[in-house]
């Protein structure tokens, strides 16, 4: 009986161990797959965007204002459309409209990279999902999601 125990109880031991072991490949992260979806998009597109200010999020400023920079909490006055890696649009100005938002209240992704922007500028941004809406579906934005916006920051207050 006991060296049934002893048994009984190396094998739990070495199943915990195996279950528990680190060096077990998990793949990549969804990060990784986001940051390889942009740098595929970005291929097929002959976009080069900017990685040094921040080496997650991708951007490209086509055309740098000359006004001031915004902080992560200004209020600004944008145009702005977003879109898919496939092409679909989940939001944008119209008609010639734009929006008033504080930096504050938007994704994380808008709140980094924006103030990498003069009041005037132009360009766009690549946002891996984790400085999205992350795992959560939001509207026509499917979980997980790459998002791409195409700015013109005309303001900031």
């Amino acid at each position: 009986m006991k060296i049934f125990k002893l048994v009984f109880i190396a094998a739990v031991l070495a199943l915990g161990f195996y279950s528990c072991n680190d060096d077990e490949d998990t793949g990549p992260s969804q990060l990784e797959k986001d940051i390889a979806v942009i740098e595929a998009y970005l291929a097929a597109n002959n976009i080069v965007a900017d990685t040094q200010k921040t080496t997650e999020i991708r951007y490209l400023i086509e055309q740098q204002g000359y006004g001031a920079y915004p902080t992560a909490y200004s209020t600004i006055k944008i145009k702005y459309k977003g879109y898919l890696t496939d092409g679909t649009v989940f939001d944008e100005t119209v008609d010639g409209n734009s929006l008033i938002i504080s930096l504050g209240s938007v994704i994380s992704g808008w709140q980094y990279v924006i103030p990498y922007f003069r009041e005037g500028a132009k360009g766009m941004l690549f946002i891996p999902s984790g400085y999205g809406y992350g795992d959560t579906e939001k509207g026509d934005i499917p979980a997980n999601s790459v998002l791409i916006f195409e700015i013109n920051l005309l303001e900031v207050y």
